[in-house]
Parts: C-alpha cells; structure tokens; sequence
C-alpha cells in the first residue's frame, strides 16, 4: 500500500479494493499523501472499527485535499460496494471497508451516539469546545472539572482531545438502557455544577455573541441522530491532528492539541497501547441508575 502507483489492486479480507491516486497529497502543508492516510487507516483499524460497529456513519470527504471543497455525506453513494451498506446506511465494521472509504478521501468519520435500528444512546459524550485555540487551558479545567464529579459518581469516563481546538469525554452506557431525556437529565445537571463552581469560565448560552469568551457547554448536541468525531479520526484542518484518545493523568496544563499528529499517536499504540482499551468492557450502568434516581428524586431542574 505504500507504493507511490496512481492506481493499485489489494485484496483486503478476501474484498478487492481499486486504490486510486496515491500519491495525491491529502493534507497540502503537512505534505501526507493518500498512500500515508491510507497506512494510517490501516494502522488504527482495531482500534477505530469498535466504534464503528453498527453504527450509521456521517463522512466529511475532501476530494481535493486539505485544505478544499469538502461535503458531508451520509447517504449511500450508487457505485458504492456492498461492504459499506447497511439498512440504507454508510457502515464499515472491517478494514476493506474503512480502506475503499479512505481511498474515496473521507478525511473525517462522525458517528453518531446511537447504533442503527436504536432509540437509547450507548454512550453520553461531553464535548468541551473553547472560544478558541489559544483557550484551550478553559477545555482541560472542564475535564478535570467532569473527571471529578464522575470519580464521585462512580462513573467511568474516558478523555480524548478533539483534534480541532476542545476535548470530548466519552461515558459508555454499554446496555443502553436509558433515554435521551436520561442522558439530558445528567448533562444538565454536570452542567449545572460546572457553572457553579466556574461561573467566570463556563456558560450555556447558546448565542455565541452572548458568551462572553466562555467555553460553552454544549448539553444540546447529545441527542439522536446527532454526531461527534470518532477516536482516532484524522482531521481537516492543515495540520493533519487526530482526534486522540487520552489517559487521564495527560489531561494537564503540558498538554497541547498540536502533539497529536498521525505519526505520534501510531506511535503512542505501539508504546502506551489504547487509552480507550476497556471502552466496550465497562458497566456503568449501575451507578447511572442510582445517579437518575437521585436527580429525579430531587427534581433537578434543566438549566
């Protein structure tokens, strides 16, 4: 696959794949051709499919590199082999698939927080998006902030930046057997706390220009059929960053959104291994329970 060739037959899992264009460069100032996204994909493949198993996907594909013209897409495109359909959906649960979307210059992978056919989320995910890059310390406060409420809960989280300018805290409810009015239940009542206890760093506000440079708390965005960008999922901006899954005790005032290059997080998997190893193995659902109860118990009032 790392022959600099125009265009190139694989046999992937027994699926024949056309590579195309490989030595298109993909990222202009980083200088990383199709050839070098596709090693990539293929290098966090057992780490990114879990999170894409059954899942219907959102793409944002940049034909013409980074950066460009781009677009979303989520519907199924007609020359599309059948390895990427699934009930009417983008899906890729295998490389062959996550490589013949590489090669069609899918840059970003969205998933949504919900499996296909499915009502209940399996996952609440905080996404923690500073006033800008340079604000970045306000998005670690914030996670160390929800870190501690979540050791007090009992609940286990786990940390990724999200290879633009924020961190995203991922929280499994494997079983998914709890609503989104659940989830929204226990956002809003983290969110809550966090502007108690950081009212000069913090806000809800919806309307940017009355944020007053204040992260601001997205308790919206989780909801159905809405999207977060995958761990491990490149980026489109002109550095190339990945959205890049964390131990907690990373999570600091060294860390820096421009560490996490493709290059440093292969790197990271074959020194550290994957911070979100026990992802799927973890129960929460115990202690989201008794949390919900509580809430509920105290009428806890949205925000």
């Amino acid at each position: 696959m790392g022959q600099d060739h125009e265009k190139q037959q694989v046999i992937i899992e027994g699926h024949s794949i056309t590579l195309t264009h490989l030595s298109k460069i993909l990222w202009k100032e980083k200088k990383i051709s199709k050839a070098h996204y596709l090693q990539y994909l293929t290098s966090i493949a057992p780490y990114v499919l879990p999170f894409f198993k059954n899942r219907a996907l959102t793409l944002i594909r940049y034909p013409h590199g980074v950066p460009g013209e781009s677009f979303f897409q989520k519907s199924i495109p007609d020359y599309a082999p059948e390895i990427v359909r699934f009930k009417g959906h983008i899906h890729c649960d295998q490389l062959a698939s996550l490589i013949w979307l590489g090669n069609q210059s899918t840059i970003e992978f969205h998933i949504p927080f919900q499996y296909i056919g499915e009502a209940n989320p399996c996952e609440i995910v905080f996404d923690l998006d500073p006033p800008s890059k340079e604000d970045f310390s306000v998005a670690v406060l914030a996670a160390k902030t929800i870190k501690e409420i979540l050791d007090r809960l009992h609940l286990t989280g786990f940390v990724k930046t999200s290879g633009s300018r924020g961190i995203q805290i991922h929280i499994p409810l494997i079983k998914r057997t709890f609503t989104y009015h659940d989830t929204r239940l226990f956002t809003t009542f983290v969110a809550k706390l966090l502007l108690e206890m950081h009212p000069n760093q913090f806000t809800t506000e919806r309307l940017k220009h009355k944020r007053n440079n204040k992260l601001y708390l997205d308790i919206v965005q989780h909801g159905k059929n809405k999207t977060i960008i995958a761990p491990y999922s490149m980026r489109a901006n002109e550095q190339g960053l990945v959205a890049a899954p964390l131990d907690w005790k990373e999570v600091n005032s060294s860390l820096r959104l421009e560490t996490f290059t493709h290059e440093v997080v292969i790197q990271r998997l074959h020194t550290n291994g994957d911070p979100f190893q026990s992802y799927f193995n973890v129960e929460n659902e115990q202690a989201f329970r008794s949390v919900l109860e509580q809430l509920n118990k105290n009428k806890a009032a949205p925000i």
